[in-house]
């Protein structure tokens, strides 16, 4: 009979710990010489301090400072690191959603009696947001021409706090005069913060046109995957970064690492994902351009998209969205029945993924500040990765086939 040498699993091993002590306590070590390209995630909620003596020096302040995992851990220092270097700035806070970080802005710099402007283009959420603040935090939110410039001045009170700006409007592609709006918002000590989503940090560098606040939602090209919900917020200036960090502090928000490790893996090809969506989408617009069934194409890279002037002097490139108005003999009934005879484009809010989208909008009702010039129905193209030759032939059929003579 084989003797069982095994050891009882209650007996103490040699440093005089039993063996569930031991896999609690076991150090970590990363051994000598090994090294990969790819960030490590540190999952954490719990952060260990070496004695009292450096818990009880923690200054929240300190964005060197590890303090719990729900402020920071390696893994979303280094994603915060990066995305504060593309945009030009010195700080970003993550959250779990583009309109997390919406919120921020507005609980960290918005209180009772304050007033806030946001341009009539802007994301419908951010709208809603700030019609919740208007109806049950007793904050005045007006809504202006985003095309105004910088006869912005003349809608600044003493108690104006922030002005928004969303360069271009996501749905109707307006691209405002971003410098000229920074310009006198500073002048009258106003602060500005911009929906930077469309041109993902890539194409639209706001501090160098002297925007204060960067917002984006990571949910977009950061991700590329359609598969990771998180937004960030960058500045540049040590006073507006901690009143922001906390507001998020005390809102109790946090990104995990597995999702900050999933952005970091699409960072390196962000630009190329970028340049190519930009292609393709240009292709798409400029050929819908001669559509029949087309009255109005929006894109901000031609020429007459509203404020293209301002777009070719600010911006770069434009990634995949774009929107066109068909033309107003056709019903709603019959744009839908276009969309969904679509067999590529999917239905579906969002955009920065492999896949196209495509959603309709009913934009009067998303206007209380200047009038839609446009009759026909806006549908919202996003084009993604797949060969455009395939995704205008898809447009192709569905017009022929539903809004055909």
């Amino acid at each position: 009979m084989t003797q069982d040498n095994r050891k009882p699993l209650d007996t103490p091993e040699a440093n005089g710990w039993h063996w569930q002590t031991n896999i609690l306590h076991t150090d970590t070590h990363v051994p000598a010489g090994f090294a990969a390209m790819p960030v490590p995630v540190a999952r954490a909620s719990t952060v260990i301090f070496p004695d009292l003596a450096a818990m009880r020096a923690l200054d929240w302040k300190n964005d060197s400072q590890w303090r719990y995992g729900l402020h920071a851990t390696p893994t979303s220092m280094e994603l915060m690191r990066r995305l504060a270097a593309l945009e030009g700035g010195k700080h970003c806070l993550l959250f779990p959603s583009g309109l997390a970080a919406i919120s921020n802005v507005y609980f960290g710099l918005v209180k009772s009696g304050d007033d806030v402007l946001i341009p009539d283009n802007a994301y419908s959420p951010n709208r809603e947001h700030g019609d919740w603040l208007a109806e049950s935090f007793g904050i005045s939110v007006r809504y202006y021409d985003p095309m105004i410039g910088d006869s912005i001045g003349a809608l600044i009170q003493p108690n104006t706090r922030v002005i928004w700006l969303e360069a271009p409007g996501s749905v109707t592609m307006e691209v405002p005069d971003v410098p000229a709006i920074a310009r006198v918002a500073r002048e009258r000590g106003v602060l500005t913060a911009i929906d930077n989503t469309y041109s993902a940090g890539l194409a639209f560098r706001p501090f160098d046109h002297g925007v204060d606040i960067s917002v984006q939602a990571l949910t977009k090209y950061q991700s590329g995957g359609s598969d990771v919900l998180m937004g960030s917020v960058v500045t540049v200036d040590d006073t507006v970064h901690h009143r922001l960090k906390q507001a998020r502090m005390r809102m109790g928000v946090g990104v995990s690492a597995d999702d900050c490790s999933l952005v970091l893996r699409s960072l390196p090809n962000m630009q190329l994902r970028f340049e190519a969506h930009d292609r393709a989408a240009m292709t798409l617009a400029t050929w819908l351009g001669t559509r029949d069934e087309i009255s109005a194409v929006l894109h901000p890279a031609l020429d007459d998209c509203p404020g293209h002037a301002h777009f070719r002097r600010d911006f770069t490139g434009a990634g995949g969205l774009f929107s066109v108005v068909f033309d107003e003999r056709y019903t709603p009934a019959q744009v839908d029945a276009f969309i969904e005879g679509l067999r590529l484009f999917k239905i579906g809010f969002s955009w920065g993924g492999a896949h196209s989208l495509v959603v309709p909008y009913r934009v009067p009702s998303m206007r209380t500040a200047t009038p839609w010039p446009h009759k026909g129905a806006l549908v919202r193209f996003y084009v993604g990765l797949e060969d455009v030759r395939d995704l205008q032939a898809d447009i192709d059929a569905s017009l022929t086939a539903h809004l055909g003579a």
